[in-house]
């Protein structure tokens, strides 16, 4: 059924839950509502033309006072689009067919993007492989579309490939894209990858720096060792004794790899709060 009424005692499950599936167009309207009746039947008829894309649900805001009051509406007819939980696009009053239907098309999932809505729900089914696939088929259709990239860089990097997902990762040019929180976290995550592979004992790198303390390679290695080994904070003070040393090392790695390490650690909290001030004041 792509229309139906929908209260408060079945909105969660016919709107919330659905979402998940599919865009949830939400029409909050009123009987006694001149313009909700102008806005009803153009809702309706795209909700059959567009064959299951959307689902429309109504919701007579006086009876559902609850609802209305939760998404703060300002007048209606109110419509709101919810896709995973969450709504994304919205307007209030009647609007032509022609404005609605442009709307409508914004939030219908392009075929890559249902494909790639299928590998998530493949994912958690725990079938890796299966979801590369649905997403290498995502990223055929539509070459361009770096989110596709994410997932899979997301999905290597818990298969172990490290490398692959490295080169999706540097292939990201959206500004957007590169500022997102998990993208920064992946990148991380392959930092981390790549630590592990460090090959040297703590202890060798020790000796060498008690040997030599301008030693910033070995100091480098053994920040790498402490952090893989989950010891963030002896990792991080070694690199900001590299930074102390000499900012020009590595092409500023110490400083580079703590920002790293920011991200690994989920970019706040208060060891992160406190390794930025010790940063920040070593460049000040």
């Amino acid at each position: 059924m792509s229309s139906q009424d929908v209260s408060q005692a079945d909105f969660e499950q016919q709107v919330v839950a659905a979402s998940f599936k599919h865009p949830v167009v939400i029409d909050f309207c009123a009987p006694w509502c001149a313009p909700c009746k102008v806005l009803k039947p153009i809702l309706e008829k795209l909700a059959a033309e567009y064959g299951g894309k959307f689902k429309l649900a109504k919701v007579n805001s006086d009876e559902n006072q609850e609802i209305a009051a939760r998404y703060a509406l300002r007048g209606i007819p109110s419509v709101k689009a919810m896709v995973d939980g969450k709504i994304v696009n919205e307007f209030t009053g009647a609007l032509p067919e022609s404005a609605v239907r442009e709307w409508l098309d914004k939030i219908i999932p392009s075929p890559a993007e249902e494909l790639r809505r299928e590998a998530q729900h493949i994912v958690d089914a725990g079938d890796l492989d299966g979801a590369l696939q649905k997403l290498a088929e995502a990223s055929r259709l539509e070459p361009d579309n770096e989110v596709v990239r994410v997932d899979s860089a997301e999905i290597l990097l818990e298969q172990g490939n490290a490398d692959e997902a490295q080169r999706l990762l540097d292939s990201l040019r959206d500004p957007d894209i590169l500022k997102d929180a998990r993208v920064l976290q992946l990148k991380a995550q392959v930092r981390l990858a790549e630590m592990k592979e460090v090959g040297e004992s703590e202890a060798s790198l020790a000796a060498a720096i008690a040997a030599n303390e301008n030693d910033l390679e070995a100091r480098f290695k053994l920040a790498n060792v402490l952090i893989a080994a989950n010891r963030a904070a002896e990792g991080m003070d070694q690199l900001l004794e590299i930074v102390r040393r000499d900012r020009k090392f590595k092409d500023d790695i110490g400083r580079k790899t703590l920002l790293d390490v920011f991200n690994l650690l989920g970019g706040q909290g208060e060891l992160v709060a406190t390794y930025r001030r010790k940063l920040a004041a070593l460049l000040n």
